[in-house]
């Protein structure tokens, strides 16, 4: 015979072989097997021959699939730690009142999500009864990352303990009265009970695994022992095809988060139809999961799927099980047993024996019902072993059947996602496969009722005392809220003088401004600098060894630069989150921080640095989950603007992020023009969010890596800069009656303005202030309010009318953005107004010649100016001509 090995070229054709006798006699005994016993009985012994080669301590690659069967046997399912027949009645409310909330909402066209939840409710069932930990034991308790579409299940809970009113189910998804409920998991319109936004897919995994590893940054910082917490996320199969699912799963296993389990409802089924048709999600995730380094368990089959396994004695129905697609096994749920009979167990002669030793009632319950998501002792069983499992993060793929319970309409259809409401005789069914006590009678309205045993009863008895030895309900966000103390005024003086000859980018003023910070006594631990690997672009390396990058196993590693002084140093308690090339990940590092005085009480102060163009643009759905999250901290676009990058191009040319931030009423949006303005906003920064009378909203700034002389804070204009625009410098005038204008500028564009200033003045008399407009975003919101003012008939008028108020002549507004942002205001200025900006794809060139080529620069600022006084008569429009020549444009 061959010798098959040989045939095989691999890697080990690299490593010596001893003893290639002894190889060949272990190959020849494996053919041996095949011929005699079939290959499956080969694949089986060489499965066992690993696993025991595993528990001896031989390092071996492991296997990323396993049959599709239970990873936990029957036999090996551990004692339940409960009262199995009151849980069931317990979820059989639960399952009730959750499909009445939505069925009852449908009078009103809200929708809501029934199957969801009903395929989902013992994977969270079991946990609430015996996993989750409350906030009121010890610690933070556990992070619950709930899916979006099950919230009605986890209001059906909460009215059963008695924290919901059947009031507030009424007005699931109608909120604008106050007494209702957000349609999903929105903290910021629930906040005593939701802690974590997760209804936009794939961020609720991409978050819970930050969440996980920020929980060992706060104990391993020693802020905060988090070593009783623990971090669940239920997630939908569908869910994972979101490239944030599975974004992070390397960095869990990296970083041996075993503080954190993925409960994935393997129900087969997106929102229109099966997750992997023609193949199975099951083993796909299972591959996913274990070649990224996670422990699996898979808790697929109910009891009743025993029966079957013990009588298949030649293999047929675990291979059968292993070929057989997701779509094909949706429709075996949907159909008679005959054609189950004909279609599954007829695929082989083996198989079809085996069926004639099955009753149809034992085929009806194994492929109708009997998953182990739908066994509270599976699932029992699963978090045991997710909990006990040390060195790594567990996934648990559970499998369901879609609209479990809610009747042959729905269940395994693939319309149920879509469907919004049983019928009355639906309900009745329902009611009597739960074996609940509601009246025919309770029906006559036309309405479905809501259930409820009462609030002395032994079910809610039960549960109450369940959750009082888990530390309290769940889920629940509470806020323990300590101001920090102001920071010494030392660091912000620093900036207040100005730089004197030297230039400074306003990028590097920040970072210096932070470092300074990060030294204070009192607040400067609870500083968490993030920055998705680009440190030294911005300056940061001095932090480098002073603040050390976090890294669970220290540095094992000595550093190619350790003789410098800003050498790359790695710690155990280092203060940096140094992502890597992830804008994603660092934008989850910074919610968790952004939200830890909820989660944790312990109040951080996030600063996330970040490539400008890559902030808004690439992560604005995090951002819009940091609001939700109700999250706190400064966000920090860095190299802003389209022009100041000098030959990046059009990638990095960021023209429009101050105009994406415009629409988060959360984010608190600056492009500060000099060093002194950044100290003054970020000090007012931190006594909004930080201070006694702290405000759940997070700073944006803008800074710019273009190197200027940075002038020193001129007296009052603190307030200016925080409503977002003082007069910086007064233009004088060359004439009595010299033509006058206001040039409104941002950001970097000030400089343009300035040096326009002096164009006007010299070559053509006519006389310009310039002002500093640090928030064109604060001016919309104050202008905003007042217009809301006016409507309770309140007189109000805007800060930028007032600020502007009398000054002669028209307005123009230039910035390094799109002509949107300045224009965002033009509404409430009473002057005739204009603007410039840089609208368009970005280009690779000069900051000069981006600047022509935008119409930006000084001389076009100058035109501009030009040929608005012309428009008005103040000058002659030949003026215009004569300055376009003068100026080479």
């Amino acid at each position: 015979m061959t010798d098959p090995v040989a045939q095989l070229p691999s890697e080990l054709d690299q490593l010596p072989d001893r003893d290639p006798e002894e190889t060949a006699e272990w190959a020849a005994s494996l053919d041996a097997v095949t011929k005699a016993a079939g290959p499956h009985r080969a694949a089986y012994l060489m499965r066992r021959s690993l696993q025991h080669a595993e528990g001896a301590g031989i390092a071996l690659p492991k296997l990323l699939e396993s049959d599709y069967v239970n990873t936990i046997p029957t036999s090996a399912e551990p004692e339940f730690d409960g009262d199995l027949e009151m849980e069931s009645k317990i979820t059989a409310w639960n399952r009730w009142n959750a499909a009445a909330m939505v069925t009852r909402g449908a009078r009103y066209g809200v929708g809501g999500h029934i199957a969801t939840f009903a395929s989902a409710a013992w994977l969270y069932e079991t946990g609430f009864n015996h996993f989750f930990r409350g906030k009121e034991g010890d610690g933070s308790g556990d992070q619950l990352y709930i899916q979006g579409h099950a919230s009605p299940g986890i209001y059906a809970r909460a009215f059963l303990d008695g924290r919901l009113s059947e009031q507030q189910l009424d007005n699931f998804r109608q909120e604008s009265g106050g007494d209702g409920l957000p349609s999903y998991p929105h903290p910021r319109r629930l906040p005593w009970l939701w802690e974590f936004p997760t209804v936009s897919m794939g961020l609720g995994p991409l978050s819970a695994i930050y969440q996980a590893r920020f929980n060992r940054y706060l104990t391993n910082r020693s802020i905060k022992d988090t070593s009783n917490s623990h971090v669940w996320a239920f997630l939908g199969d569908g869910e994972m095809d979101e490239p944030e699912s599975t974004a992070a799963l390397a960095l869990a296993a990296r970083e041996q988060l075993d503080n954190l389990t993925f409960v994935i409802n393997c129900n087969l089924q997106r929102l229109d139809g099966p997750v992997r048709a023609n193949f199975r999600v099951v083993q796909e995730l299972e591959g996913a999961f274990r070649g990224a380094g996670w422990n699996v368990i898979k808790t697929l089959w109910g009891n009743a799927w025993d029966e079957l396994f013990q009588l298949d004695t030649t293999g047929a129905l675990i291979r059968r099980l292993r070929e057989v697609p997701d779509a094909q096994f949706q429709t075996y749920a949907t159909r008679d047993v005959a054609y189950i009979r004909e279609h599954f167990f007829g695929a082989e002669p083996a198989l079809a024996e085996l069926a004639k030793l099955l009753s149809d009632a034992k085929i009806a319950e194994c492929f109708y019902s009997s998953r182990g998501g739908h066994e509270a002792r599976k699932v029992y069983a699963a978090y045991r072993a997710a909990l006990e499992h040390k060195g790594a993060p567990t996934v648990i793929l559970a499998q369901t059947v879609k609209g479990y319970t809610l009747g042959k309409g729905f269940e395994s259809k693939n319309a149920n996602h879509q469907m919004k409401k049983l019928s009355i005789d639906e309900f009745k069914g329902m009611r009597e496969l739960l074996g609940l006590p509601i009246p025919d009678s309770a029906f006559e309205d036309g309405l479905v009722p809501y259930g409820h045993p009462g609030a002395d009863s032994p079910e809610v008895r039960y549960l109450q005392e369940r959750r009082a030895a888990l530390g309290g309900p769940a889920p629940a966000r509470r806020v323990h809220a300590v101001a920090l103390p102001q920071p010494e005024e030392r660091a912000f003086k620093a900036l207040y003088k100005g730089s004197g000859k030297q230039e400074m980018a306003t990028t590097m003023a920040f970072v210096r401004l932070v470092k300074d910070l990060m030294r204070d006594k009192e607040t400067g631990r609870r500083w968490v600098p993030i920055v998705p690997d680009e440190a030294r672009t911005f300056g940061m390396e001095s932090l480098f060894p002073s603040a050390g990058i976090y890294s669970p196993l220290g540095q094992t590693y000595e550093p190619v630069d350790r003789d410098q002084l800003m050498y790359y140093k790695e710690a155990k308690d280092g203060q940096i989150l140094n992502e890597g090339i992830t804008e994603a990940g660092a934008m989850a590092d910074f919610i968790a921080a952004a939200s830890s005085y909820a989660t944790h009480g312990e109040t951080m102060i996030p600063f996330y640095i970040f490539y400008s163009m890559f902030g808004w643009q690439r992560t604005g759905d995090q951002m819009w989950q940091l609001a939700d999250q109700l999250g706190k901290g400064f966000i920090v676009g860095a190299t802003a603007g389209r022009t100041t990058l000098t030959g990046e191009g059009l990638q990095h040319a960021d023209g429009h992020s101050h105009l994406i931030a415009s629409t988060n009423p959360a984010s608190l949006n600056y492009d500060p023009a000099f060093a002194y303005e950044i100290a003054v906003i970020v000090k007012d920064g931190l006594r909004r969010m930080y201070g006694p009378e702290a405000e759940n909203v997070f700073y944006y700034l803008t800074v710019y890596n273009e190197p200027k002389q940075q002038p020193a804070m001129p007296e009052g204009v603190e307030d200016g800069i925080v409503k977002g625009l003082y007069r910086f410098k007064e233009g004088a005038p060359a004439e009595a009656d010299a033509p006058r204008l206001q040039l409104l500028a941002s950001g970097t564009a000030i400089h343009w303005a300035l040096e326009a200033q002096e164009l006007l003045a010299a070559d053509w008399g006519v006389t310009a202030d310039v002002w500093s407009a640090t928030s064109w975003g604060e001016l919309r919101r104050d202008a905003l309010e007042s217009d809301e003012a006016l409507l309770r008939g309140e007189e109000r008028v805007p800060y930028v009318t007032q600020a502007l108020s009398g000054a002669p002549g028209p307005v123009l507004a230039v910035s390094d953005w799109m002509r949107a942002v300045p224009d965002s205001i033009s509404q409430w200025v009473e002057q005739d107004w204009s603007s410039l900006g840089t609208d368009g794809f970005g280009l690779s060139d000069t900051r000069q010649g981006a600047r022509r080529h935008f119409g930006v620069d000084a001389e076009s600022v100058a035109v501009a100016a030009l040929a608005q006084l012309a428009r008005r008569g103040e000058i002659p429009a030949s003026k215009v001509k004569e300055a376009r020549e003068k100026y080479g444009m």
